[in-house]
């Protein structure tokens, strides 16, 4: 009898409990109702069933946060459960079907909850392992051979006739006749028993897996060393081939570690890579196609933290549609857990402290102290550097001040707070190092608003008078809807304001509401508390008066931009925007009318240095991908140091333009995963698959001709230019892509062997901002499906000769044994 996944020597201390995989009785939680159910773990194929009014599957990789105990008490509370359930609670948190759901289970008894709670754990830390790049190849192939015993021995007899090895492989895609699956099927039944026990079964699925195009490539390396693989054939290999800038010591330290590893005879020197040994570094994290996610933090965090991308999310209290979706603290949770380092609130005054939600629209409120408290426990779990609270307030004067009582109460020293008076003037921003462990709140600062309003009509007048025209020029300005302060300022009288600027507290008296507006029928002005002012003090918010020079920011200063008010200034004044990035932050968000929560694709933004490029994590898209690709980058700590052209301008990068193609040849990829349904089962009954693979080059609009030679458009190259966002299109960078052929009826191991070119333009060595995107379809396929697996990559991160590519869903969640195998390489045009 084969010993369960959970019994091998790998994961030994993975004990799954009997009666776990028997099944015991828990309760099912929803809002104001509880079912008893019986649930049970399959260890093996990685699933977690339960029965109610029908049988539901949790695949464990499909699991994005497991919660227990005192860690479920929102829920609890919300579900108004007694307080005894808590110490029993287990919230499971997993996307099906591309959504998001939530399974509240609570056990028996406190033993039970233990057993559920350890076992999984561990085997979610298994799947996450697995799930986090390539490597661990002897646990992901133990993985992969239970997993697939397990599906195909029905009967649970422990052995496989042909009949279930027939059924597996139409599972897995398999493009073979009846008749080449016997013959292969005989060859490992060495005993003549009609069937397969689990050692034959490994040997059947080894030679199913059999890679000739890895052994062809062996066999060519071989020939041009005389015939063997030895250290020099690995150096050539690596330094020729792959690009490797490591060492010769490094470089034989990983040479060493995949011959010791690979002897497959006594007889066999040591000192010769064997096919096997160089089929299993070409799938390891040593030969990883995105090597830079494999590190740790490793950038110099102790620029200004203007110099540095930050990840950031857009109504981060929605997990929905922005009309009618939900607001709840699990925003908050999931992108926090993702090193999200900047979240936004819209707060309302509650009826006895603020709350949270999307204004004037059908969206749940949640008290502003649950998001609080949500935000302080896990804002440092993923990454140390700071989380940037990027706030609306449209409370009364009263309820801003519990918004003051409420983040020093649970964020306490973590916030950043200065004196009312007397402070300390700004000359430049605070690096993420010296601002570990803290928030920042960025709200608007009415009263500096005022001042910079005064500012600008004091210039327009200037200007006005200069040319002797009746009415000055509407000032350039960009920022959320709900921001039009200045414009109210400005039509209650310019002159009153400009008296008052000089006198901080008799201007700060008239804006928090303590003089009455003059003349009948007036807007009222809306009041700010001056204790709110404490809490902003390196990210105050203002309104955009343009970049102009004349315009003057303090570093502290930061306005918001909708995609389509920077895309206007990306066309009219990028040299002015970016120069201005150099020394202050500026804040992107999607266009308000495009209720469907789309995403524009944020390296747009990017190349023009703004850092603060705010984006739906509801929703997965494009924009999404890009967004969370870029991010894995230093140690996913959230921020990401911008380009050198970007960050030095006596260098004056910029004015390099260069022009380059990226060649890519798509070989082969290896077990693409079947399409599942609204449940997560896999869909058996379609006939298999004709993938096809996609590349497309996503790049920022740095110039306004771009590179695109006619032999690329002859040879089949696809172009689109960048857009605007409309109501319902988001803005999008330039895009070249080019598309393989299909291949009929295989997705265990399609090989196409095919070569494909695509050209490109670059400003300032910037290639970190060029976005690279495999995605690999079925043939006929709409573009508004689910593709079988995608790969997404910054290009100058992406490292060349021969990779294997992690396939993931549309949501990034990793396919455990799908690659994407290809030769890669960039060359300039000469």
């Amino acid at each position: 009898m084969t010993p369960p996944l959970a019994d091998s020597p790998i994961i030994k201390d993975t004990m799954i409990p009997d009666a776990l995989q028997k099944g015991t009785t828990m309760l099912k939680m929803t809002d104001g109702k509880k079912k008893a159910v019986a649930c049970r773990i399959d260890p093996d194929e990685g699933r977690i069933l339960y029965k109610s009014s029908k049988d539901v599957t949790v695949p464990i990789e499909s699991i994005k946060e497991l919660r227990l105990g005192k860690d479920t008490r929102y829920y609890r509370l919300q579900f108004k459960a007694p307080e005894d359930y808590e110490e029993r609670w287990i919230t499971i948190i997993y996307i099906v079907d591309g959504t998001y759901k939530t399974l509240h289970l609570v056990a028996e008894t406190r033993d039970v909850f233990q057993q559920w709670s350890l076992a999984l754990q561990k085997l979610y830390a298994i799947r996450q392992g697995l799930m986090s790049g390539l490597g661990d190849f002897e646990l992901r192939q133990l993985v992969w051979e239970r997993q697939y015993w397990k599906g195909a021995d029905e009967e649970g007899d422990q052995v496989l006739d042909f009949d279930d090895v027939e059924r597996m492989c139409k599972r897995l895609n398999v493009s073979m006749t009846t008749a080449e699956l016997k013959k292969l099927f005989t060859e490992a039944d060495t005993l003549k028993r009609g069937h397969l026990d689990f050692t034959q079964f490994q040997k059947f699925a080894k030679v199913l897996k059999r890679r000739p195009d890895i052994e062809s490539i062996y066999a060519k390396l071989c020939t041009t060393n005389g015939g063997k693989f030895d250290k020099a054939a690995f150096l050539k290999f690596m330094k020729e081939y792959q690009k490797s800038q490591l060492t010769d010591s490094e470089l034989n330290d990983i040479f060493n570690k995949y011959t010791g590893s690979s002897s497959t005879s006594p007889n066999e020197p040591s000192d010769i890579l064997s096919l096997e040994g160089f089929s299993t570094f070409l799938v390891s994290k040593e030969n990883s196609a995105f090597s830079e996610q494999d590190r740790p933090i490793w950038q110099d965090m102790s620029a200004p933290i203007s110099d540095y991308y930050i990840s950031s999310s857009h109504n981060t209290y929605l997990v929905g549609h922005q009309l009618v979706g939900v607001s709840t603290i699990e925003g908050y949770i999931r992108a926090l857990l993702h090193s999200c380092r900047s979240v936004e609130m819209d707060i309302y005054d509650g009826d006895v402290e603020p709350v949270v939600y999307h204004g004037k629209t059908l969206t749940s409120k949640v008290p502003l102290r649950d998001i609080c408290i949500a935000i302080a426990k896990y804002a440092f779990v993923a990454s140390p550097y700071p989380v940037l609270i990027s706030a609306e307030i449209h409370c009364g004067l009263a309820q801003q001040d519990k918004i003051v009582d409420i983040m020093t109460e649970v964020f306490a020293d973590a916030i950043v707070q200065a004196p009312l008076e007397g402070r300390p003037q700004i000359k430049q921003l605070p690096s993420p190092e010296e601002l570990k462990g803290k928030f920042l709140l960025k709200a608007k600062n009415l009263y500096v608003t005022a001042q910079l309003a005064a500012a600008q009509a004091e210039r327009l007048a200037a200007k006005a008078a200069e040319s002797k025209s009746a009415a000055p020029p509407t000032p350039s300005s960009s920022s959320e809807s709900s921001e039009n302060d200045a414009e109210v300022i400005l039509k209650e009288g310019v002159a009153d304001l400009k008296e008052g600027v000089a006198d901080l507290k008799k201007t700060w008296k008239k804006f928090s509401g303590g003089e009455e507006a003059k003349g009948k029928g007036e807007k009222q002005k809306p009041k700010m508390s001056f204790r709110l002012t404490s809490l902003l003090v390196y990210t105050v918010g203002v309104k955009c008066h343009g970049i102009d020079p004349d315009v003057q920011y303090a570093p502290e200063h930061i306005f918001s931009l909708s995609e389509n008010s920077v895309n206007r200034l990306l066309k009219a004044n990028i040299r002015d925007l970016v120069k201005h990035n150099h020394t202050h932050l500026v804040r992107i968000y999607p266009k308000g009318t495009r209720v469907n929560s789309t995403n524009y694709e944020p390296h747009r933004y990017w190349a023009a240095g703004c850092q603060v490029t705010a984006i739906n994590w509801q929703t997965f898209d494009l924009g999404y991908r890009i967004n969370q690709t870029m991010f894995q980058r230093n140690g996913r700590a959230g921020y990401v140091l911008k380009p050198e052209a970007l960050r030095c301008p006596e260098k004056d990068l910029l004015s390099k333009r260069t022009q380059h193609f990226f060649d890519i040849t798509i070989i082969s990829a290896q077990q693409l995963p079947r399409l599942r349904d609204s449940r997560g089962e896999e869909i058996i009954e379609k006939s298999i698959v004709d993938p096809y693979v996609e590349v497309s080059l996503h790049i920022p609009d740095w110039s306004h001709s771009p590179f695109l030679p006619e032999s690329a458009t002859t040879a089949g190259a696809k172009y689109s230019p960048s857009t605007d966002a409309t109501t319902t299109t988001v803005s999008s960078a330039r895009t070249v892509s080019f598309r393989t052929p299909a291949v009929k009826d295989n997705g265990f191991n399609p090989v196409w062997q095919e070569e494909l070119c695509l050209p490109f333009d670059c400003v300032g060595d910037m290639k970190e901002l060029i976005f690279v995107e495999f995605i690999v379809r079925q043939q006929g396929q709409s573009e508004d499906d689910e593709p079988l697996g995608i790969y997404c990559v910054p290009l100058g991160c992406l490292e060349k000769g021969f990779r294997h590519l992690p396939l993931h869903d549309a949501q990034l969640s990793q396919h455990l044994f799908s690659t994407l195998f290809v030769e890669i390489n960039v060359r300039d045009n000469v």
